[in-house]
């Protein structure tokens, strides 16, 4: 028997076929395989369309049944992961209202900055952990001013996982977890923000019904079933954030286990049993999978727009014939600080770590006798640990002290160079492992099916692949800090 994990990344949809009894992943498919692009119609702007994602969930459904390893009718439940704080919007008829706005987005950012000035900048953290800031809450504030018209057809809102899940159900649901993501919800009180609700004026019919994370959210319907070759009426047991969903599948769930990701963006999480925020709302603080109102257990969460899309963007503009494995193993011929190059990797939408504000992506101090393609490469890597270091130091300030940071060997993290540039930079040891984002979504709709009795029993066997230390952190320790100066002169 086996478990379907879908994750709804921003650059391709990815899924994978678990074991029930091993906990292994025995097929996985990614589609499309080139990556989507983000549609910005103006600077600042990120969009893409649901319907779109759905197209690729199919076709990679498809490719992985293709694959011939499983049989897709011994497939017991599904899970979803998902890009997080995008907005659809869907009429009363669960028809899409207009493309998602995603996570990168950053138009709603004034209107969330004079929300935490109107409400109140100590209530909304006290309340929210959270500035308001370009979440989806402000999202959905933007299409409420600018298109009135579409606000009033919309039925429901969601979240990207929550339109899948409705597309492969018919049921439209949410959970605490995905309401505070998108900064919808009072830890204080626990329950729908009133503050929220009522400052932007929206209609709370607009919000989905709440349910428990891991929960059944609806049944495989009979259509969907045929055309994807899949048993009718399996449920759909699971559906998360993809930060959160990163930290179950690599088994990040108590407190003080922190996680990482360097996919598209970059993030480390971390959890606690404390409801705490940053003053500054830097890095932010969502409710983890396994919050409930008798543990609150959350998940501090510092974000990066830039990591694996600046990497994207410097293969495209000076590689674009070679492999990633090519470019690492070029990056590699390098010498530690790029021979004085310098990159500033926030080129993808005002960043959270640096007040909201948008630098754009830089290369620094080129040297036109110096510094060719080894040194361009290794320099982008290193330019994205110094901003992982950046956010982790400001985690630090608020109390989460990482020992060991937990990562899949996926994206940035499948660099050799990068994984002990990172540990090097951080001065935290890094224990690698294979699962990914699909493989806890697999996992994820295991637990909410019932068909383990527990995390603790979902995660049998989890054992690390791979486990860096640091190496060369004293020869870091001043390029970070000269890094960190031309940071503060583009701020």
């Amino acid at each position: 028997m086996y478990l379907l994990g879908i994750d709804i990344g921003t650059s391709s949809i990815k899924v994978s076929v678990v074991d029930i009894a091993t906990r292994k992943r025995i097929a996985t498919a990614q589609y499309p395989d080139e990556e989507v692009e983000i549609n910005s119609l103006r600077p600042g702007w990120a969009e893409q369309s649901p319907e779109i994602w759905w197209q690729h969930v199919t076709q990679a459904i498809l490719r992985l049944n293709a694959t011939g390893g499983f049989d897709p009718k011994a497939i017991r439940a599904i899970g979803i992961a998902y890009q997080m704080h995008g907005l659809v919007l869907v009429d009363k008829d669960q028809n899409v209202l207009r493309d998602s706005i995603i996570w990168c987005d950053s138009r709603a950012v004034e209107l969330g900055e004079e929300a935490f000035t109107e409400i109140g900048e100590e209530k909304c953290l006290h309340h929210l952990l959270n500035s308001p800031g370009n979440f989806t809450a402000s999202k959905l504030a933007w299409v409420k001013n600018n298109e009135p018209e579409l606000y009033q057809k919309i039925a429901k809102i969601m979240l990207p996982g929550d339109f899948i899940a409705m597309k492969l159900t018919g049921n439209i649901t949410t959970s605490i977890p995905a309401l505070s993501e998108g900064v919808f919800w009072d830890f204080r009180q626990d329950e729908l923000s009133k503050d929220i609700m009522e400052y932007y004026g929206f209609d709370q019919n607009i919000i989905p019904d709440i349910q428990p994370l891991f929960s059944v959210h609806g049944q495989l319907n009979s259509e969907i079933a045929a055309q994807l070759g899949l048993q009718e009426g399996i449920p759909v047991a699971y559906k998360s954030g993809d930060q959160p969903n990163n930290a179950l599948s690599l088994n990040v769930l108590r407190p003080g286990e922190v996680a990482a990701t360097a996919g598209t963006s970059g993030v480390i999480y971390g959890v606690s049993d404390a409801l705490i925020y940053d003053p500054e709302s830097r890095v932010n603080t969502f409710a983890h999978v396994t919050y409930s109102t008798t543990q609150k257990h959350t998940g501090m969460l510092l974000c990066i727009n830039g990591t694996g899309s600046m990497y994207r963007w410097a293969k495209h503009n000076f590689a674009p014939d070679l492999s990633y494995n090519a470019l690492n193993e070029l990056a590699a011929t390098a010498p530690i600080g790029s021979k004085g190059l310098k990159v500033l990797p926030f080129g993808n939408g005002a960043e959270r770590i640096l007040n909201n504000k948008y630098t754009g992506a830089q290369l620094l101090g080129i040297d036109l006798n110096v510094h060719g393609k080894p040194e361009i490469f290794r320099a982008v890597q290193e330019g994205i640990a110094f901003a992982f270091r950046y956010g982790l130091d400001i985690m630090r300030e608020n109390g989460m002290q990482p020992t060991v940071i937990r990562a899949g060997m996926a994206n940035l993290f499948l660099s050799e160079l990068f994984a002990q540039t990172f540990v090097d930079v951080t001065g935290v040891p890094v224990a690698l492992y294979e699962n990914d984002g699909s493989v806890g979504a697999a996992i994820g709709a295991g637990i909410g099916a019932g068909i383990f009795e527990s995390v603790e029993e979902a995660f049998l066997h989890h054992e690390p692949v791979r486990y860096l230390e640091p190496k060369n952190t004293e020869a870091y320790e001043p390029l970070y800090t000269e890094w960190k100066l031309f940071l503060n002169k583009a701020l």
